[in-house]
C-alpha cells in the first residue's frame, strides 16, 4: 500500500485529534505504507569539515511503516555529471543514510502511550560516507510525540558509536516535522518540513567541538507526483568539527553558519 505525502499531508492537518498508536488488537500491519521519491538537489554554503560547498546531487528518498518497523532512508549521488571544476570533484560520490525504528507498542501489543507521547520505539540511525568518510552507527529510544500547531513529530535520542574509531562517542538527540499550513483548491499545498540533529558529549580525541548540530527549515509547494522546495540550513560545529580549526588532514574547517538548498521532486 502506498500513501503519497500529499495524502500524508491531508492527514496531518485534519482538524481530529491525533490518535496514539493502537495494536492490542494484535493487527500490527493496520498503519502499513510506503512512499518513495527521487530529489534533484542544488546546494550553496554547506557546511562541513573543509571550506563550504556548492554543488548538485541526486537523492533517492524512501520511508513507510510495515508491522513493527517505521523506516526512513536516503542515498545521495554527488556531482552527478563528474564536473571536474565541481566543489565535490574527487571526493565521496555517495552518501547513505537509514534510520529504522522498532516499535515497543507493536511488539508488545500494549499502548505505551503518554501524555503527547503516542508511540515508543527502539530507534537506530546507520550513515555511511564511504571510503575513510562518516562510518557511524547510532542506537537509542525514539518516540513520536504530539505537539502543537507542527502535529505529530519524531523524536529520537541515540548513543552514538564510530565504526572509523571503533569507540562510542558522543549522543545525538533528533527530531523531525512535516507541516501542512496553506491548501490549494486543487488538493495542492505547501508544507513547512524540517529537522534538527544536535551532537554532545564528543569526545576530545575524536571531535574538536564536544557539541554541535544542524537545523534544516524547508518551505515546499507538494502535489501528489510533484514537490518543489527552498531549505535554510542552520550550522554549529557541524559533525563535531570546531569552525575555523585545522583538520588533521590539513583543511580549514567551514562548520558554522547558514546553507541554502533548492530541490525538484518526483514521487512515485
Amino acid at each position: 500500500m502506498r500513501k503519497s505525502l500529499l495524502t500524508l499531508g491531508l492527514l496531518a492537518a485534519t482538524s481530529a485529534p491525533v490518535m496514539a498508536a493502537d495494536y492490542t488488537d494484535g493487527d500490527i500491519h493496520k498503519n502499513d505504507y510506503k512512499w518513495m521519491q527521487f530529489n534533484l538537489m542544488g546546494a550553496f554554503n554547506e557546511k562541513g569539515a573543509g571550506a563550504e560547498s556548492s554543488h548538485d546531487y541526486l537523492e533517492m528518498e524512501f520511508g513507510g511503516r510495515s508491522g513493527i518497523f517505521d523506516l526512513y532512508g536516503y542515498v545521495d549521488v554527488f556531482n552527478l555529471l563528474s564536473n571536474p571544476s565541481s566543489d565535490k570533484a574527487g571526493e565521496e560520490k555517495i552518501f547513505m543514510k537509514f534510520a529504522p525504528r522498532m516499535s515497543l507498542d507493536a511488539m508488545t501489543k500494549k499502548d505505551l502511550s503518554f501524555g503527547p507521547v503516542e508511540e515508543l520505539y527502539v530507534a537506530t540511525l546507520m550513515e555511511w560516507g564511504g571510503n575513510s568518510g562518516v562510518n557511524s552507527q547510532k542506537i537509542g529510544l525514539g518516540s513520536d510525540v504530539n505537539v502543537p500547531w507542527l502535529g505529530k513529530i519524531g523524536l529520537n535520542f541515540y548513543g552514538t558509536y564510530d565504526s572509523n574509531q571503533k569507540d562510542w562517542n558522543g549522543y545525538q538527540v533528533s527530531t523531525n516535522w512535516f507541516k501542512p499550513f496553506y491548501f490549494f483548491e486543487n488538493g495542492s499545498f505547501i508544507s513547512y518540513q524540517g529537522y534538527i540533529d544536535y551532537q554532545f558529549g564528543m569526545k576530545e580525541e575524536y571531535s574538536s567541538a564536544s557539541n554541535g548540530g544542524a537545523m534544516f527549515n524547508g518551505i515546499y509547494w507538494h502535489s501528489d507526483r510533484y514537490a518543489v522546495g527552498y531549505g535554510l540550513k542552520l550550522y554549529h560545529n557541524v559533525y563535531g568539527f570546531e569552525d575555523g580549526e585545522t583538520t588533521p588532514w590539513g583543511a580549514v574547517s567551514d562548520s558554522s553558519g547558514v546553507g541554502h538548498y533548492v530541490s525538484v521532486t518526483y514521487k512515485f
